[in-house]
């Protein structure tokens, strides 16, 4: 049975699912080079259907993941010009906020639909096999159906900015099923706040949260408290509720003028800690109710706010939460496989079978390359680059890096999700703290106060992190506290709190990364990699060869590992 999920909405992305399985799941900014495109993901659809083999007659059905309010006739408007036209003219927003209850959001929320199955007709798909989702029900069945707990009963909670009137809710899930238990409406939303603060500081919203997240531990204790005491006028989870309650008049959505009336004469730091103290608490509070009402004690999380890596671990360090499962970038681009869940495991039901999808481990998704590849795409470049190939090739990175170098790595299936897992990254020795300045020089260009991430294998992360529940963590969605060897990968650690946001690599996730660990483990005698996404600032992580030639030439990099190629510059190509 196959099955196509879309989100054609903040980071447009197609996924397909055979049997219950996903075969491929791209974002349309790979392959536009837009960062968090908006809108439908028309190349996505087809790029998966050229590699399946397979048109739209031969899909059982397609699911699209809700209606998005950031859908946009023009993708390449992005989130902060959508922001500005709204936050920035108060009448504005307050006109959409109005009309969205009012029955002109029947009637805009019908015409979209139109547009959708014209999108969908034009990319080869039969109208009659297309189903429309709710937003959180999509989060949902991403979480529930991609968590290891299969014969298990599992409390889903979904939160985010807000998606078809709702912006969080809680399932409790069994037996292939989910049931809802609690809803909470959109205008009471922490992911509003927190994406309207990142736009205040004049970040771009949806995208940047992180720069926040990142600047919270440097924000002095009383500092912090003035703006926390600010947020907590704003928001709360009273005791035992299983929703979020607003204690201002206007909805979140509509808080920018009251932010910048509040906040007025707050520093920069004291402001992102404040709001990332506060989307702590709350989300700490609601998730103690929600064990306190169910019983249930594995959790498995999906939605935007999760992508808060220091909130994360906040709800894994509860003494209440026995394990935790937050779906790997479960932001809306992750609505795309949830919908997929949802849609096929209908499917088994009405044929009167038993549920049964496996649980997610790896997600390289992406697309593939040969060695031809490679050849061809240096070939369009001559006198640029050697290309010189290796019968071992991490063996190579494992050497280059230990001998101080900074080594791009971009080989197999391209991940999916916004962060990389190896197989488009950029690899250093973390024990060296220079190399943050010399990625950032060469290509990244992040703000100063960014830290950067390790990697480690499974059975040697207690050389490196605190995790004694020895929860999952081989995507990136959580930070740990870090051991006393922290010195031996100080260049992944967050240097205010001492963090670290660490992927936990099994040696079967992926071997030839793993091996690489190995490698610079025998080399060094230790055991952590600095891993960042292979891309430039503000541009999409690489897809394949000739992305990774593009900001390998524009860019200060000196060694790209490209599939089993170590490319390297020509002397005359060198600035």
């Amino acid at each position: 049975m196959r099955v196509l999920g879309i989100n054609d909405g903040i980071n447009g992305t197609a996924c397909l699912l055979e049997d219950g399985v996903i075969r491929y799941c791209l974002q349309e900014e790979r392959l536009t080079n837009i960062k968090n495109y908006i809108g439908f993901p028309g190349r996505s659809v087809a790029e998966i259907l050229r590699l399946s083999g397979c048109t739209g007659a031969d899909l059982d059905a397609v699911a699209v993941a809700s209606f998005s309010v950031f859908t946009t006739p023009n993708p390449a408007l992005g989130l902060k010009e959508v922001y500005h036209r709204t936050d920035s003219t108060p009448w504005k927003a307050r006109i959409l906020d109005f009309g969205m209850k009012t029955p002109l959001y029947s009637l805009y929320s019908g015409q979209k639909r139109k547009h959708r199955l014209a999108n969908l007709v034009e990319a080869g798909i039969p109208a009659e096999k297309v189903v429309f989702l709710d937003h959180h029900l999509c989060h949902a069945a991403s979480a529930y159906y991609g968590a290891p707990w299969k014969d298990e009963e599992v409390l889903v909670l979904t939160c985010d900015g807000s998606g078809d009137g709702l912006c969080a809710t809680i399932y409790t899930g069994r037996d292939g099923g989910i049931t809802k238990l609690a809803e909470t409406a959109a205008g009471s939303s922490i992911g509003d706040i927190y994406a309207r603060v990142t736009f205040m500081l004049g970040f771009v919203p949806h995208e940047h949260e992180w720069k926040i997240m990142g600047m919270a531990p440097y924000a002095p204790p009383r500092g912090a408290e003035q703006s926390y005491g600010v947020f907590r006028r704003y928001l709360s989870v009273p005791g035992g509720s299983l929703t979020f309650r607003r204690e201002i008049s206007e909805p979140t959505n509509l808080i920018y003028r009251r932010l910048r009336r509040d906040l007025e004469f707050h520093r920069f730091d004291w402001v992102c800690g404040g709001v990332q103290r506060i989307t702590e608490e709350l989300l700490e509070g609601w998730v103690r109710n929600a064990i306190g009402k169910t019983g249930i004690r594995k959790i498995a999380l999906a939605g935007g706010v999760f992508m808060n890596v220091k909130a994360n671990k906040r709800i894994m360090e509860m003494p209440e939460v026995e394990d935790l499962f937050i779906f790997p970038s479960c932001g809306d681009e992750s609505t795309a496989i949830g919908a997929a869940y949802w849609a096929y495991a209908e499917k088994v039901r009405e044929a009167g079978g038993e549920v049964r999808i496996p649980a997610l481990d790896t997600i390289y998704f992406g697309t593939s390359f040969t060695g031809k590849d490679v050849l061809e795409a240096v070939a369009r470049r001559p006198g640029k680059f050697r290309c010189t190939p290796h019968a071992d090739i991490g063996k190579e990175v494992a050497a280059l890096v230990e001998a101080g170098e900074v080594v791009a790595r971009c080989r197999d299936r391209m991940e999916f999700g916004a962060r990389a897992l190896g197989n488009r990254s950029i690899l250093a020795d973390p024990a060296k703290p220079g190399c943050v300045r010399t990625i950032n020089m060469m290509v990244k260009k992040r703000d100063f106060w960014m830290p950067f991430a390790p990697v480690v294998s499974w059975d040697r992360q207690d050389t490196c992190i605190v995790n004694p529940k020895r929860v999952r963590s081989p995507h990136m969605m959580l930070s740990f506290d870090t051991t006393g060897r922290r010195e031996e990968f100080i260049a992944a650690v967050h240097p205010a709190d001492l963090t670290a946001r660490a992927q936990i690599l099994g040696e079967g996730q992926n071997p030839a990364y793993h091996r690489i660990l190995g490698e610079f483990e025998r080399l060094t005698g230790r055991s952590v990699l600095l891993n960042t996404s292979f891309n430039l600032h503000g541009y999409p992580i690489v897809a394949g060869p000739e992305e990774a030639l593009w900001v390998f030439e524009n860019s200060g990099l000196g060694y790209l590992a490209l599939g089993d190629y170590l490319v390297t510059r020509e002397k005359a190509a060198v600035p």
